[in-house]
Order: C-alpha cells, then structure tokens, then sequence
C-alpha cells in the first residue's frame, strides 16, 4: 500500500520530469515561425530597419532642427518639411513615427515636454500640408537619444531636431 508521502513524491517527480521536457524541447528546437512560417510582431528597435531620417535611411524623409530652447519651425525647416509632405503624398501606405529630441542642457521632464512640442509642431505641420493624422505618431526622448555625444554647441544643435522613423509601408 502507498503512502500519501509516497503519492507526493511521485507527482513531485513526474512534475519535474514534465518540466525539464518541456523546457528542453522549446529551447533547442526550431519552430515554423523560427524558419519564417509565421511573421512575429517586430521590437521596437527593429523599426529603425525601417529606416530613420537621422540615418539618412528613411526614403528621403529628412530631419528637421529647432534653434535652443525652441520648437519654432523656420523657414529652413518648413522647407525641409515640404519636401518630406511630398514624399508621404507619393506613398501613400507610408507610416510615420516622429521623435523630439533636445540637447544634453536643461532638466530630464522639461526636456521631455520640449521634445514632445518639438514632434507635436512637426506632426502639426505636415498635417497642415495635406498628409493625414492617422499615418504620423509621436514620441519624445527628450536628451536621451542624442545623435552626437559631444558637449560642443556643434553637438548640441544637431540633437535639438525631431526625426523621422518609417513605422510601415
């Protein structure tokens, strides 16, 4: 006869037994979707695959700067935004991600709140030229993407700027 100890012990055992199978057999075998059967849903880094405007990558989408503590487009800019507006009308399935981005100088919230007007005023902008909300969102970083790391006010203007990052097309 078994004792209730004994019945534990060998659900215990089964238990661990049916766990080191299954733990072996997800993590050395390939599935359809490991050999491209089934698309997975992509990170968020992997969007940048999709190409960036920093990177000079995103179809000829270009990034737009902000002088110091600002997120007034100039005429420079609103230029430059033009010619990105074109290039969303020619490609119409084309989906947009917009980053604000500031320099290394100020707090982390202001910087985020600033980053943030920064993208609202470029999304603004080339909604105000013709290209649909649904097809532009954004973000802010803040300063915590600089796309260069130097103290230099070189540095600093190439990082008050709000990019383009293709999020579909």
């Amino acid at each position: 006869m078994t004792t209730q100890s004994g019945i534990f012990r060998r659900i215990g055992l089964i238990s661990l037994v049916a766990a080191m199978i299954f733990v072996t057999s997800c993590s050395g075998s390939k599935t359809k979707e490991d050999e491209g059967g089934v698309p997975t849903a992509p990170s968020a880094d992997d969007n940048l695959t999709l190409g960036d405007s920093d990177s000079g990558k995103a179809m000829g989408l270009q990034t737009v700067h902000f002088p110091f503590d600002s997120f007034k487009l100039d005429h420079e800019q609103k230029g430059v935004l033009k010619a990105n507006a074109d290039i969303l009308k020619d490609k119409p399935n084309l989906k947009v991600q917009i980053e604000g981005h500031c320099d290394a100088k100020g707090g982390i919230q202001y910087n985020i709140a600033l980053g943030e007007k920064r993208a609202n005023a470029t999304k603004k902008y080339v909604e105000d030229l013709g290209i649909a909300e649904d097809r532009i969102t954004v973000i802010s970083f803040g300063k915590e993407k600089p796309v260069d790391s130097g103290m230099t006010e070189e540095a600093y203007a190439k990082n008050r700027r709000a990019n383009f990052v293709i999020t579909s097309h």
